[in-house]
């Protein structure tokens, strides 16, 4: 399967997915995550405000917020490159391209994520083997990832029956070392 049948797939599958099955299962996912002991101790966390028929990350970034964890989200360039901004509560959030959520604060640049101790980031399927995310196909987490050293531990969130095999690759598709769903953390390849 190519990426883009793949892609109207794993969307209509989404976009038909009862909401009370969405809510339960980002309610999982954000407690499968913040029991773990590196989610815990990660001082500065790379994530993204999720829309429409992703697993929320709502409560999660809201939980990390509280703990204490200084949580930078993206925001989106011109050249679809993706910036980063310090999350400081709901109120400090502001519509940006395409209507997605983004920090109002100062941008810190493309280069911020480097400093992360875990990044968290979107996908609408991963590779059980290879770690392969498949994006929704600009690019831009793509080449966030590429800048995120060897040994932090990079999330995707999915959904039930979005990790799967055979996910296809390209020279420039990034691997995430951790998949995250709501029924377990699965660490990959």
């Amino acid at each position: 399967m190519d990426k883009r049948t793949l892609r109207r797939a794993v969307q209509t599958a989404r976009q038909a997915m009862p909401e009370s099955e969405r809510r339960a299962g980002a309610t999982a996912i954000r407690e499968n995550l913040l029991d773990l002991p590196w989610v815990q101790m990660a001082g500065l966390v790379a994530c993204y405000w999720s829309t429409d028929e992703e697993p929320a990350t709502h409560g999660l970034v809201f939980a990390l917020w509280k703990h204490g964890t200084t949580v930078i989200l993206p925001v989106l360039r011109g050249d679809r490159d993706l910036d980063w901004a310090v999350y400081d509560g709901p109120d400090s959030l502001a519509p940006g391209p395409f209507g997605i959520m983004e920090p109002v604060d100062t941008r810190r640049g493309v280069e911020a994520v480097r400093t992360a101790a875990l990044v968290i980031v979107p996908a609408l399927a991963v590779d059980r083997t290879t770690g392969v995310r498949l994006g929704r196909g600009g690019g831009s987490y793509d080449r966030a990832l590429a800048r995120v050293g060897p040994n932090v531990p990079t999330v995707a969130l999915l959904h039930e029956g979005e990790l799967i095999d055979g996910v296809p690759a390209e020279a420039h598709d990034r691997r995430v070392r951790h998949a995250a769903l709501p029924s377990g953390i699965i660490s990959l390849g």
